[in-house]
């Protein structure tokens, strides 16, 4: 089920008054109150990409389909590799395209740029545009180093300049269903929240490098390498680092963990595997763990509340004591998958918790919108209008810092809390 943008601007409309908007998620009003659309040159909002390579080229992408209907123009494309730099010439062939950011910021008139670079090259460029006078949508994580995340913040607000990192379900309408029910308190308080990504992949971006620790392949799969990632902690789950922070409405006071390479010992210097737990004000905990070895549970960020379950990736709500009784079909199905099978003769005398299953529903009726697509144009928009919701600048900025700060629990074994610098 897709959501259309017609139902999308009235579930939007429906929830401008209520809490949630207001201190969630703010920047959603952007979509019932947009900025005016000229249609004139000197109303055309001119974006720069930095970056075109895997994800790079989606944005684009999406910047060339909401060139369809907004006046904006994709004026200037910038790769340092060869073979990204020739297929962003034949992306997006009117523009201007460089192999220098700092040539491109100086030659091209432009309002904003995209900066879809690797993670240990955002700081310098972030800052060198925002210092240029131009509004930044930099994909997360921030920056590879704490210092780094604060500079770039620092600078947003010195230039004062919107600064957007690329936290897409900030954008998603399952989300922003998600977030209003939660407010009302329609799964009861709060009182855990359990996250996991689980693939099955090399994660090999690019195999034609001459092996691991070769310069080519440093500067390709760059997700690899210590200087330049902090591997599936950044890549992946600071995602859900962002989501545990919105959902529960404040940052935590400290994360423990572990990881380990125990199935691709092939020369990469990230973690394989993975388990953190984030400690959060008024006891509650964030379990979070990422394995590249073994798909079988998928990706799930899971809030628990005394009264239900919500398992924001897969828009399922499930009530902790439902009152429907099952479908003949499910029990069926139960029974053929053993699920309600007799304890034997002389095995355990109590019956486990089995998982909760039964009177499932969406939290949104109405699934899906292509949400980097949606943060894109909130971007755009706020070019228009000048400035855009801090707010939704922390939500970067904190979960770029926690995500750091993971990664220094797992690489010391010991409990993390955040330097007072680095709080806002």
């Amino acid at each position: 089920m897709r959501i259309n943008r017609k139902k999308f601007l009235e579930m939007t409309a429906a929830f401008a008054g209520s809490t949630a908007m207001a201190v969630h998620m703010p920047w959603f009003s952007i979509f019932n109150n947009p900025a005016p659309d000229g249609t004139g040159a000197a109303d055309r909002v001119r974006i720069g990409v930095i970056g075109v390579g895997s994800r790079g080229t989606a944005l684009t992408y999406n910047l060339q389909e909401l060139e369809k209907h907004m006046n904006l123009e994709i004026a200037a494309v910038c790769d340092n590799y060869e073979p990204h730099f020739e297929k962003a010439k034949e992306i997006v062939p009117q523009a201007d395209a460089y192999m220098d950011y700092r040539k491109m910021i100086e030659s091209t008139e432009l309002d904003g740029v995209v900066i879809a670079t690797p993670l240990h090259e955002h700081a310098q460029m972030t800052v060198d545009c925002l210092q240029a006078g131009l509004h930044v949508f930099c994909e997360k994580a921030m920056a590879r180093h704490l210092d780094d995340v604060k500079r770039m913040y620092d600078t947003h607000l010195e230039e004062d300049k919107i600064l957007m990192i690329g936290h897409q379900r900030l954008f998603n309408p399952i989300y922003l269903d998600a977030m209003d029910k939660l407010e009302k308190g329609d799964i009861g308080p709060i009182t855990m929240m359990r996250g996991w990504w689980h693939r099955n992949t090399d994660w090999i971006f690019y195999e034609d490098t001459g092996g691991r620790g070769t310069e080519l392949d440093k500067r390709l799969n760059w997700r690899f390498y210590d200087e330049s990632s902090a591997g599936m902690i950044s890549e992946l789950g600071s995602h859900h680092f962002q989501v545990a922070n919105w959902v529960l409405g404040q940052t935590p006071e400290s994360v423990v963990g572990h990881g380990s390479i125990n199935f691709f010992d092939d020369g990469r210097e990230v973690y394989d595997n993975f388990a953190l737990v984030f400690r959060y004000p008024d006891g509650i905990h964030f379990s979070y763990d990422c394995i590249t070895s073994n798909k079988h549970n998928g990706m799930q960020v899971q809030v628990l509340g005394n009264d239900g379950t919500m398992e924001l990736e897969s828009n399922m709500w499930f009530e902790e004591f439902p009152s429907d009784p099952p479908s003949a079909e499910n029990l069926l199905q139960q029974l053929e998958e053993g699920e309600n099978e007799t304890i034997p003769i002389g095995g355990a005398t109590w019956l486990p918790d089995t998982p909760v299953r039964l009177g499932g529903k969406y939290i949104s009726p109405d699934y899906e919108m292509n949400d980097t697509l949606l943060f894109l144009e909130g971007f755009v928009n706020y070019i228009k209008k000048g400035s855009a919701p801090e707010k939704l600048t922390i939500e970067g900025y904190n979960a770029s810092v926690w995500t750091l700060l993971a990664e220094q629990a797992t690489k010391t074994g010991q409990m993390v809390t955040a330097p007072e610098k680095y709080l806002l």
